[in-house]
């Protein structure tokens, strides 16, 4: 049985839940950051742009593996307990991570190179997949019900963590090393770091506690099977809430990039200082919206965040487009993750409490993944094939709808901070 649980204790496994979040981020978006470096390394001579498609290619196809990843690591979770799927989870990335720094290139090894690159993204893929749902749900369950909002927002501070540990990692490299030594042997280290966060993480995980909520469940063993039969609204429900949340996050965060230099016109380096400045505020912004949930409820947070979303989300992208001043894109940037925050520092605890003890890990990954898959991981293509058709305005309206469709889910389902299936405290 878990041993007494004193603050100090709660927040050592708070940290230990959480901290895997960071790895899993940091080896995702290292992937996208150093592409340009490694693309020639892995495919044979040919176009920037054909060598630049091919690993784009094995990126989605990450993406894809990511609710394969939910289905196999909520199960594993929910039948062999969240300390077990979080340890998992970081092994598979750190391996994947490792396969990519280690791997000779093409002109060493053939097309033994892209197919280990491959194999590499399919084992991260996995790993992202259940990363989601284990954390989400032990950091719910190890939580008290009084704080259970903000120690949940923890979540999304260690993922936007990777996303600017990566980022800062960039640009370090390029300043000291320059574009030649990362393109010959360089665009390793960041996978190579990677690798060595996730063997303290999971030193971390060995020592976590297992949650009451785990030891104590009661049910059939998970099983989408189960799932689909015995919780089908729980799970359309967090397909409902995820859809335009992830949407607005992927919008704000991973597009917002190219977005300013693409259509507003900065430069490279304007557009890296301006989403790392608002990535960071918006980092620090998770615990104090999670606490207010604890305060007034998840509802009525999430539907603040929905009507903003709605009626802002238009005029926010058209005035982004229309800037020249870094600091006016910046404000506009942080005022859309502002908004943001009333999804993304909560959705984990909603969704946890939407579902009981022996599939709540299931529940929580499974329906999130093939939103985020179908919402997210496609913003960027969207957004591109809007802007090159010359209707990129329409990109602004498709957010909007989709937040829309959010919205009228968090009108109709309970607040799960009052009617929560997480029971122990």
């Amino acid at each position: 049985m878990t041993l007494a649980m004193t603050p100090a204790r709660r927040l050592k496994n708070i940290v230990g839940g959480s901290a895997g979040n960071l790895v899993e981020w940091f080896d995702w978006f290292a992937y996208a950051a150093f592409t340009v470096y490694f693309a020639p390394v892995f495919f044979p001579e040919g176009s920037s742009t054909a060598q630049l498609l091919s690993v784009a290619a094995i990126f989605a196809v990450g993406f894809l593996m990511r609710p394969v990843g939910a289905w196999v690591m909520g199960v594993y979770s929910d039948r062999k307990g969240r300390k077990a799927g979080l340890t998992l989870s970081v092994s598979l990335m750190c391996a994947g991570s490792l396969i990519i720094a280690l791997t000779p290139g093409y002109a060493t090894i053939g097309v033994a190179a892209p197919a280990l690159l491959l194999l590499a993204r399919m084992m991260q893929g996995l790993s992202v997949g259940g990363e989601y749902g284990s954390s989400a749900t032990y950091l719910s369950e190890m939580a008290t019900a009084k704080h259970r909002g903000f120690w949940s927002s923890f979540q999304y501070v260690t993922l936007i963590s990777g996303q600017l540990l990566a980022l800062a990692l960039l640009i370090v490299l390029q300043r000291t090393l320059g574009d030649d030594a990362l393109s010959a042997w360089a665009w390793r280290i960041p996978f190579l770091v990677g690798a060595g966060l996730a063997v303290v993480v999971f030193w971390l995980r060995r020592g976590l506690d297992e949650t009451r909520a785990f030891e104590t469940r009661e049910g059939p063993k998970s099983s989408a099977l189960e799932l689909i039969l015995r919780h089908p609204k729980e799970a359309l429900m967090v397909i409902g809430l995820t859809a335009g949340g992830t949407l607005a996050f992927y919008t704000y965060t991973t597009y917002l990039q190219k977005f300013l230099v693409n259509t507003s016109g900065f430069t490279k380096a304007q557009a890296t200082e301006i989403s790392a400045a608002a990535l960071l505020i918006f980092m620090l912004m998770q615990p104090a919206v999670g606490a207010l949930s604890d305060r007034v409820g998840r509802k009525p947070v999430m539907i603040c965040f929905g009507i903003l979303g709605v009626f802002c989300t238009v005029p926010i992208m058209t005035s982004l487009a229309a800037t020249n001043e870094p600091f006016t894109a910046f404000l506009l940037a942080l005022s859309a993750l502002v908004i943001v925050s009333g999804y993304t520092a909560i959705n984990a605890v909603v969704k946890a409490e939407l579902f009981p003890a022996h599939i709540r890990a299931l529940g929580v990954a499974l329906p999130y993944a093939i939103a985020n898959a179908v919402f997210g991981g496609t913003a960027e293509y969207v957004a591109l094939w809007f802007k090159l058709d010359g209707r990129e305005s329409l990109y602004f309206w498709y957010v909007t709808a989709m937040i829309g469709i959010s919205l009228i889910t968090y009108v109709t389902m309970r607040d799960t901070k009052e009617k929560s299936l997480i029971r122990e405290d």
